[in-house]
C-alpha cells in the first residue's frame, strides 16, 4: 500500500459529517474528474497486476464500476458487475452481509464467471470489509479464484483490508486515510 500518494490523496474530497455526525466521508468523485488523477490511480491499481493474465476484473456497484471498467480496459479482461439484489435482469447467485444496522446482498450473474477464471475484485474504498467479502464469497461460490482486491483508498482503522486479507485474498490500496 502506497500510504505517501499525496497526489491522489489531495484530489479526493473529504466531507465532514456526512453521512451522519463523525463521519468524514472519502469523496473521490473529484478525483474522477481531474483527469491526471484519475488515470494515475487507474494506472496504480493496474501495475500489480500486469502479466497476471486476469481472466474477469468484478466491480463492485456503483464506483467499483467506474475503476473496475477502466482497470479490466486496461489488463485486457472482462468486467464483471456485482450489483446490489435485484437489480441484474437473469439468474444470479446472491451473498448476504452485515450492516450497521440489518444486511444486504450482493449479486452476479450465474454466468458472469467461469469455474477456474483468476479475477480481480475493485473497488473505490475498503473500510470494514463486509460488502468486499461478500463480494469475494460470491465470486467463489461460482468458482472464481480471486487473486487479489484493489481499493483506491483503505480505511484501516475500519479493519477491512485486514478481514480481505483473512481469507486469503491479497490487498492493494492506494492511499489510506485515519478514522472513519
Amino acid at each position: 500500500m502506497q500510504l505517501g500518494n499525496i497526489m491522489l490523496a489531495s484530489a479526493i474530497r473529504t466531507i465532514p459529517d456526512y453521512p451522519r455526525p463523525g463521519i468524514l466521508f472519502r469523496d473521490i468523485t473529484t478525483l474522477l474528474g481531474d483527469a491526471r488523477a484519475f488515470r494515475k490511480a487507474v494506472d496504480e491499481l493496474v501495475q500489480p497486476f500486469v502479466g497476471a493474465k486476469i481472466s474477469k476484473v468484478a466491480g463492485i456497484e456503483a464506483r467499483g464500476f467506474i475503476l473496475g471498467g477502466a482497470v479490466a480496459h486496461q489488463l485486457s479482461s472482462g468486467f464483471t458487475p456485482v450489483r446490489k439484489r435485484g437489480k441484474l435482469p437473469a439468474a444470479t447467485l446472491r451473498q448476504t452481509y452485515a450492516l450497521e444496522y440489518g444486511e444486504d446482498e450482493v449479486e452476479i450473474h450465474t454466468d458472469a464467471v467461469s469455474p477456474g477464471e483468476s479475477v480481480l475484485l475493485v473497488d473505490d474504498l475498503i473500510a470494514t470489509g463486509g460488502t468486499a467479502e461478500a463480494a469475494v464469497k460470491l465470486l467463489r461460490q461460482a468458482g472464481a479464484n480471486v487473486v487479489g482486491a484493489a481499493f483506491v483508498i483503505n480505511l484501516p482503522d475500519l479493519g477491512g483490508a485486514q478481514r480481505i486479507a483473512a481469507i486469503g485474498v491479497p490487498v492493494h490500496a492506494l492511499v489510506a486515510f485515519p478514522g472513519h
